[in-house]
């Protein structure tokens, strides 16, 4: 079976936002990094190259091969923040409503600025997702 590509890393998490491009991109990455941070009580850790994770679970593909993943996280894309709801969004529906400027699929959501999205709202989201992946996935790694 294939090797997962996305694995963490010991690259330094600080020094990745601060080489983020876009300013504005930048620093909504360091405001999401310390709300991330006091959410999950994690140390943010870098996966493969452009995911800033927090906490981690295990799962099992279909397959039955074994993989881990961030509780939550985010990724500065250049088209968009990218923020990792891991349960997705089918119970954050009036939330989302009241989120802002957004997009999301299965597991992401994306925008462009914080300044666009009501950030107790995102906030809420976020905690609410990472007590549902922990209640989920209780072992602790």
């Amino acid at each position: 079976m294939a090797e997962l590509k996305t694995r963490p890393t010991r690259k330094n998490v600080e020094k990745y936002l601060n080489a983020v491009e876009n300013a504005t991109r930048r620093q909504d990455c360091l405001d999401l990094l310390k709300i991330m941070q006091n959410i999950t009580g994690e140390k943010p850790v870098l996966w493969g190259n452009s995911i800033v994770g927090f906490g981690q679970y295990h799962y099992k593909q279909r397959s039955g091969q074994p993989g881990i993943w961030p509780l939550t996280g985010f990724s500065p894309r250049k088209q968009n923040l990218a923020i990792y709801i891991m349960p997705g969004f089918k119970n954050y529906q009036k939330a989302l409503k009241k989120l802002g400027k957004h997009k999301h699929s299965v597991s992401c959501l994306y925008l462009n600025k914080l300044a666009e999205i009501d950030i107790s709202t995102l906030t809420e989201i976020i905690a609410d997702s990472v007590s549902v992946m922990r209640a989920r996935y209780p072992e602790k790694i």
